[in-house]
């Protein structure tokens, strides 16, 4: 091996070592949900919710920074809760947030069943091929942190070059691009997509993770927290831009080609076909298939973390009662085929709609306990929130609640009657 290769490989090995917990956390965010759902608001509503993307990954910056200051200096979410609520309601609460991560990851195995049965020519439908990956996840979820940590942080790095590299040449219009980030009367009509957009970004799970995976970086003090938000600002400008560029391309390419919507699993990917060539599908295919893969593993890992911590009981990755919720809890990936059958709904509504229901139901619930464990003062102490920090970390919890009220009606909707 030359000195030059065994040098990058360092520089990678003390990045890792340093950072990625953010990598984790917004890869968990950066499944086939944030593509479809950024897709679906570009090509419905052209650029007019870029500003609710961007607004997404600040929200998911601020939530992550109050759960690592939490995990810092005082304890896990769900801990704090528990000590609070008592054992029968924080496993109430622990239970019905669960609820979301099963029915992500029902969306996330329908992703990369059809991901895959594309990239075999429809050898195989997706509904085999979804238990399968169901299988794998359970597999992949039970390796060392560290392994799912470099493995985030190679596919986010690989998907950003990807839609950015496809969003450049897209033909874009500045100035209509420019405008997306300005709220206006237009976006308010989109408000149920604005609240998958926050519900696929600022990811609820990550609340509790974040507190928790803290000590696996060796972040305990202080003088840590400046890492930790390093580290945020690292993963959120990489899913952000991200984001931002799938609905660039959405708007620019498809909506002028008269999608309306997205008519299939494929649909984003056509798209890329008509800026880069045929070969192109197959990259978008096999980068929302991976992205959909990578994603059920720290979203099901936290149910595995807050059930027994809700109950009383202290867990990490090496606990046989974690491994036995992580298994078996995303074991239940294997009904996405029933599921997708009961309800009518294809494998693009799943894949937007269920992160949906965690935005609408689940994020205000978890940013509120989220803003009240900051602000406590017997678990912060010295460091609990200020006045200026309070008023920008308020702007999360008001957001949550409002969009949550204001879409739910939309929301019930379309999961009742077959989707969009």
């Amino acid at each position: 091996m030359s000195t030059e290769t065994r040098l990058s490989g360092d520089v990678v090995t003390d990045f890792a070592t340093k950072y990625g917990l953010a990598f984790v956390m917004v890869a968990s965010y950066f499944g086939s949900g944030s593509v479809f759902i950024a897709s679906q608001a570009g090509v419905m509503h052209g650029y007019t919710l870029l500003w609710a993307a961007v607004g997404a990954a600040l929200l998911g910056f601020m939530a992550q920074d109050m759960s690592a200051r939490l995990g810092i200096h005082g304890t896990s979410l769900m801990i704090f809760v528990r000590e609070k609520l008592g054992r029968p309601l924080a496993l109430t609460i622990a239970l019905f947030l669960s609820i979301g991560c099963i029915a992500w990851t029902l969306g996330l195995v329908a992703a990369v069943g059809a991901g895959v049965s594309f990239l075999t020519g429809g050898a195989v439908a997706w509904q085999p091929i979804a238990v399968v990956a169901t299988l794998g996840a359970i597999g992949v979820g039970l390796f060392n942190y560290n392994k799912v940590e470099n493995l985030m942080i190679a596919m986010m790095l690989a998907l950003l070059v990807v839609y950015v590299a496809v969003a450049l040449p897209s033909g874009a219009n500045p100035g209509d691009v420019a405008l997306g980030f300005v709220p206006t009367t237009a976006s308010m009509g989109a408000l149920v997509m604005a609240a998958g957009l926050l519900g696929t970004t600022a990811l609820w799970p990550n609340f509790f993770l974040e507190s928790i995976l803290v000590e696996e970086k060796g972040w305990t003090k202080e003088s840590d927290v400046i890492d930790a938000r390093r580290d945020l600002a690292m993963g959120y400008a990489v899913g952000g831009l991200a984001t931002i560029a799938i609905l660039i391309v959405a708007a620019a390419v498809l909506r002028p080609m008269g999608f309306e919507q997205l008519d299939s699993f494929l649909t984003p990917g056509e798209a890329l076909v008509d800026v880069f060539g045929t070969w192109a599908m197959v990259l978008f295919v096999g980068g929302v298939t991976a992205a959909a893969f990578n994603s059920i593993i720290p979203i099901m890992w936290a149910p595995a973390y807050i059930i027994p911590q809700a109950a009383g009981y202290d867990v990490d990755q090496s606990d046989r009662l974690f491994k036995m919720l992580f298994a078996g809890l995303t074991g239940v990936g294997i009904l996405s085929p029933v599921v997708s059958a009961t309800l009518d709904l294809s494998v693009v509504d799943m894949v937007i709609l269920f992160p949906m229901y965690n935005g609408i139901f689940a994020l205000p619930i978890a940013t509120i306990l989220l803003f009240w464990a900051v602000n406590d003062r017997g678990t912060m102490g010295e460091y609990r929130n200020g006045k200026k920090l309070n008023a920008v970390n308020a702007l999360l919890v008001l957001l949550a609640v409002v969009l949550a009220a204001l879409s739910i009606g939309d929301f019930i909707e379309l999961i009742t009657t077959g989707g969009f």
